[in-house]
C-alpha cells in the first residue's frame, strides 16, 4: 500500500551532479522524519542528510557542502542533490521517512528500495 520510491541513481564522472528523488505513494497526508542513507560494499548503512521532525538539517562531514537535502510537500518527495561528487560517494542510497496515512495515522519506519550511485574517476 504504502511505500517510498527511489529513482534518479546512475552513473556518473567525478565532479558530476545528481539528483535522486524519492517519492511517497499511497493515501498519504504527508511525510515527516526524513533522511537518506548509503552503504557501500563491505560498509554498514550510514546516516548522509536528514530533516528530523521539529529538527534543524544535518549532514554527514564527508558531504557537507556538496550534497543538500530538501523536500517537496506538494509532491510527499524528498530529494538529495549530490555536487562535485567523489568516487568515495559511490554506494547503494536509500531515502528512510515516517508516512502520515489519512486512515490509520502515522505509519514509522519506511525505506525506499535503495538506488546505485556509482561516480568513475
Amino acid at each position: 500500500q504504502e511505500q517510498l520510491v527511489e529513482s534518479g541513481g546512475g552513473l556518473v564522472q567525478a565532479g558530476g551532479s545528481l539528483r535522486l528523488s524519492c517519492a511517497a505513494s499511497g493515501n498519504i497526508l504527508g511525510i515527516r522524519s526524513l533522511a537518506w542513507y548509503r552503504q557501500a560494499p563491505g560498509k554498514q548503512r550510514d546516516l548522509v542528510a536528514a530533516i528530523p521532525s521539529g529538527g534543524t538539517t544535518t549532514y554527514a562531514d564527508s558531504v557537507k557542502g556538496r550534497f543538500t537535502i530538501s523536500r517537496d510537500n506538494a509532491k510527499n518527495t524528498v530529494y538529495l542533490q549530490m555536487n562535485s561528487l567523489k568516487v568515495e560517494d559511490t554506494a547503494v542510497y536509500y531515502c528512510h521517512a515516517d508516512l502520515v496515512t489519512r486512515d490509520y495515522g502515522v505509519r514509522y519506519g519506511y525505506w525506499g528500495q535503495g538506488t546505485q550511485v556509482t561516480v568513475s574517476s
